[in-house]
């Protein structure tokens, strides 16, 4: 499975009545992929899928389905259930749609588990789910941070195939994952207002709600960076950063003047 370019989180269009309008929703999917996204992510938070009772997800993930078996797009679902086993029966249920290509999953939330912790709860679901894991790493909704050593060890995980990195902004964690990936794990972007340092720095696409709007716009980018014709800079670009990192590991100018006293 390839997880590249723009994947739109769709919303839930409701008619008046608070009813899922599924033909609206229907109408939605095949103008956001018709604009260029690579597929479309159903039942994420901008999907307001904590509201839905279990017949209206279905119904979104049938419709959602649907498009995606008629266009050859890849499907995304959210499984975000709290709690390992209610996570499980979640990802279970996706069986019943085989267009289903990845769940997207998020960290534990509220209860905050330690690295290992969220390292276990990970690698109980992919040995189970019938669809690769996609991490939903988003410390401001989750409370629980992760640094680049954490996100990798996920990424290593069998059955893990990505993350969608929402950490809040450019850090140097975010750079030192991207500059030291695991075989086969990609970064989506998951921060609408970063999606475009992030891919400069190695991303392979987005999960971005602002694509629902001007989705060619979004798009455009994501598919020029895979054109990787500045696979050379970028390669220089991390090996530069991690240079910086070592010569900041100490209070400035320390390093700096015992590497040039050297």
């Amino acid at each position: 499975m390839t997880l590249g370019g723009i994947r739109v989180p769709l919303v839930t269009p409701f008619t008046r009545g608070g009813d899922v309008a599924a033909g609206a929703l229907e109408a939605l999917a095949h103008e956001v992929l018709d604009g260029g996204a690579a597929g479309i992510v159903a039942l994420g938070t901008t999907a307001e899928a904590a509201t839905l009772e279990e017949a209206e997800r279905d119904l979104v993930t049938d419709v959602c389905a649907r498009v995606c078996r008629e266009r050859g797009a890849l499907l995304t679902v959210g499984a975000g259930a709290p709690g390992t086993r209610a996570a499980e029966a979640s990802l279970a249920r996706l069986a019943r749609w085989p267009q289903a290509g990845a769940a997207l999953v998020s960290v534990p939330a509220f209860v905050r588990p330690s690295a290992a912790g969220v390292l276990a709860h990970f690698a109980r679901l992919a040995r189970t789910s019938p669809v690769p894991l996609i991490v939903y790493h988003v410390p401001y909704r989750t409370g629980q941070p992760l640094d680049a050593a954490a996100l990798r060890e996920l990424g290593s995980l069998p059955g893990v195939a990505g993350v969608k990195y929402a950490g809040g902004g450019i850090g140097q964690q975010a750079v030192a994952l991207l500059g030291d990936l695991p075989d086969g794990f990609a970064v989506l972007a998951g921060d609408d207002v970063c999606v475009s340092p992030l891919l400069a720095l190695g991303a392979t696409g987005g999960v971005l709600a602002s694509a629902h709007v001007a989705t060619e716009r979004f798009a455009e980018p994501a598919w020029a960076w895979r054109a990787d014709e500045a696979a050379p800079a970028r390669e220089l670009g991390h090996a530069l950063a991690r240079l910086s990192a070592a010569l900041f590991a100490e209070p400035n100018p320390g390093v700096v003047k015992g590497v040039l006293y050297a």
